[in-house]
């Protein structure tokens, strides 16, 4: 009986050839992203169904033998697609007998063409696969947004995360009796919110990561807790723009101060400072302090600060300003004719 193909890999959002650890990463995500008891209404109808998806495509993809068996059907069929695994010949018969009837309630029609049939109860794999001694924790992976300042200085700053506690339900195998938790839903973990206090380096980069060891997922079996990796991003600052190590603003002159230049004072990260303007500066120059960018990691240098010239005439000029002008005008009218 044809039957629709379900790719697991996609579904799990991996690639074909994805190892062990990736696929395990991604169906925790997903399995958290989709747990039931997360959703409510209408939604809820279709996390369930999700779930469902998430856990049979786990199922094929985490075993060795299931993935090698669902791998000779190829990659050439799409999501959806009909498919008949009795059309395909004595050499892809693939009912291996992995699941009584019994066990495969919850799984699609197109798992059971493949794994039915009756025999080992699927029990076992998941007792064999979860081990009881100690384990360590989940790491946990956030992105921490700051600002200019606060990267450039450092500090403390609070931060509101979400790391996993063991689930007491089963103990952070994942499984109760013969069938995925219910609770976690085959995590091993439940979502647990906290504030912590993070120290934040001074100097650090857009991209950069501060780990903080230990905060992570809760072991099992008295396993130690997993780090939390959390990843630097730069939130828009209203005067500077960051290009790698260096910053550039900028600076409104006068057309007297372009032309016959000047000394003003410029902000930077550090300090106020005294950029000296150099006679006859055009409109979109830039001008360098060096090394008052950002902080260079161990053994770099500084980057550097850009200041870019604008030149505007102001939104208002005095007549005596302005008889100035037309005295410019005229000796230029005088030079040129």
């Amino acid at each position: 009986m044809a039957v629709k193909f379900r790719d697991y890999y996609e579904i799990l959002g991996v690639p074909r050839d994805a190892d062990e650890k990736k696929i395990k990463s991604a169906y925790r995500k997903l399995a958290r992203k989709w747990h039931p008891d997360l959703h409510s209404g209408a939604e809820k109808e279709r996390a369930e169904e999700k779930f469902k998806e998430i856990n049979e495509a786990y199922e094929v993809l985490s075993d060795t033998e299931k993935r090698e068996k669902y791998d000779r059907l190829g990659s050439n069929w799409r999501n959806g697609d009909s498919f008949d695994p009795g059309n395909m010949g004595g050499t892809y018969y693939y009912s291996s007998g992995d699941f009584s009837e019994a066990d495969l309630h919850g799984f699609s029609d197109f798992f059971a063409s493949i794994f039915g049939g009756g025999g080992r109860a699927g029990s076992s794999r998941w007792a064999s696969n979860y081990s009881t001694g100690p384990q360590r924790g989940q790491d946990n992976e956030y992105q921490l947004e700051l600002t200019l300042e606060e990267a450039y200085h450092g500090g403390i700053k609070s931060l509101r995360v979400s790391s996993g506690l063991l689930c007491t339900a089963c103990g952070g195998r994942g499984i109760s009796g013969s069938s995925i938790c219910s609770t976690c839903g085959g995590t091993g973990s439940i979502p647990e919110s906290r504030t912590i206090e993070v120290k934040i380096p001074a100097g650090v980069h857009e991209g950069s990561t501060i780990r903080l060891k230990g905060q992570g997922g809760q072991g099992s079996g008295g396993g130690p807790r997993g780090d939390l990796y959390l990843k630097v991003v730069l939130k828009p600052h209203p005067v500077y723009k960051v290009t790698g190590k260096d910053v550039e603003m900028e600076l409104v002159l006068r057309p007297d101060q372009a032309v016959l230049g000047d000394r003003v004072t410029v902000s930077t990260l550090e300090r106020s400072v005294v950029l000296t303007i150099p006679a006859g500066t055009r409109s979109g120059q830039r001008l360098r302090l060096k090394g008052k960018g950002l902080k260079g990691r161990k053994g770099e240098a500084n980057g550097d600060q850009y200041v870019r010239i604008k030149i505007d005439i102001g939104s208002t000029m005095s007549d005596e300003e302005k008889d100035l002008y037309r005295k410019i005008r005229e000796l230029h009218e005088r030079r040129d004719g």
